[in-house]
């Protein structure tokens, strides 16, 4: 069988796309409820762990060095191979700036199904993780693949960071602003995109930014608190943000920003299934303050390689809302 890139939907090989792929929130947390330990007799110091569902563990090595380790991969969020290597890496990338550190090197997590597509265009997706990993200034070295029924990419990545100066999930205090570093709307851009085939490049371009200036930025401010903007939403990440940090998180939702379409893509009901858990995960402990099901979706919307959420102002980000002590439930919307 011939193919031909351009004609390929990668999106039509997967049951869902990107981190709308994550199991969700609730059920997770309860299978790792009871793994939280730490092995005293483990090499280095383990920093963060599982505790509060940080981006990535981090392990201290001695008085100024801590090794960042993460793993991230997902089915296709985008019909375009390269494009999705570089996605993915990015993505991946992101859980080490996430907590403040520097990737070091990465290998790739390759799932392919090797009697359905080429693996002409598994190498698109490996070139664009590439050049996404020389972007870093990451090393790329090898990896590990297996013929899986739907195509899969992501990366394992180690990073560097000091262990004095970390962003933490749990770092959050009364009186410090809400910073969001990229725009919402990517999950449903790319839910509109696998259902219609449409392309939209300012998702393309948010996803394929690196988060690497948002974090060191953030560490230049004197930040010791973010996380990433993922799979569980802005609403879902803040909550666990602001519950780690025991405060509320009021969100002004008029500030929050939006790529172009994203309204419109909401209005027209391409909204993942991710998109919806995440948002029942958090009503629990959610004031909506009034607002419309659209702007709730919208604020939990499963993005793909997101922006970081920090506590603490950075210069070039919107303000989206502030964190005050604990006043009844965790996120508070006006």
């Amino acid at each position: 069988m011939t193919y031909r890139t351009e004609t390929v939907r990668l999106t039509q090989y997967a049951h869902g796309g990107g981190c709308a792929c994550k199991i969700p929130p609730g059920e997770l947390e309860s299978v790792v409820a009871d793994l939280h330990t730490r092995d005293p007799d483990a090499i280095g110091e383990l920093i963060i762990g599982l505790d509060d569902g940080d981006d990535a563990a981090v392990v201290r090595i001695d008085g100024d060095r801590a090794i960042v380790a993460t793993a991230d991969f997902f089915a296709p969020v985008v019909d375009d191979p390269y494009d999705w290597g570089r996605i993915a890496a990015a993505n991946a990338l992101s859980d080490v700036y996430a907590v403040g550190g520097e990737p070091l090197v990465a290998v790739n997590l390759l799932g392919w199904p090797r009697e359905k597509l080429p693996l002409d265009l598994a190498k698109e997706v490996l070139r664009g993780g590439l050049d996404v990993a020389r972007t870093a200034a990451c090393h790329l070295a090898g990896g590990h693949s297996v013929d899986d029924p739907e195509p899969k990419y992501g990366m394992a990545v180690t990073g560097l960071a000091d262990p004095a100066r970390l962003l933490r999930i749990d770092g959050g205090r009364p009186g410090l602003p809400i910073s969001l570093t990229k725009p919402l709307g990517i999950g449903v851009l790319n839910t509109r995109h696998k259902a219609t085939g449409e392309v939209f490049p300012q998702a393309v371009a948010a996803m394929t930014t690196l988060n690497r200036d948002a974090s060191r930025a953030a560490l230049a401010a004197g930040a010791g608190c973010a996380t990433d903007v993922t799979g569980f939403g802005l609403l879902g990440h803040l909550y666990k943000l602001a519950r780690a940090s025991g405060v509320t998180a009021v969100v002004d939702v008029a500030a929050v920003p939006y790529l172009e379409g994203a309204r419109e893509a909401v209005r027209d009901g391409y909204v993942s299934g991710g998109t919806r858990r995440n948002l029942g995960w958090v009503r629990p402990w959610l004031d909506p303050g009034g607002f419309s099901e659209n702007d709730l979706l919208l604020l939990a919307d499963a993005q793909t390689s997101g922006g970081l959420l920090v506590a603490g102002e950075l210069p070039g980000a919107p303000i989206i809302g502030e964190l005050i002590p604990l006043d009844g439930p965790h996120l508070r919307l006006r």
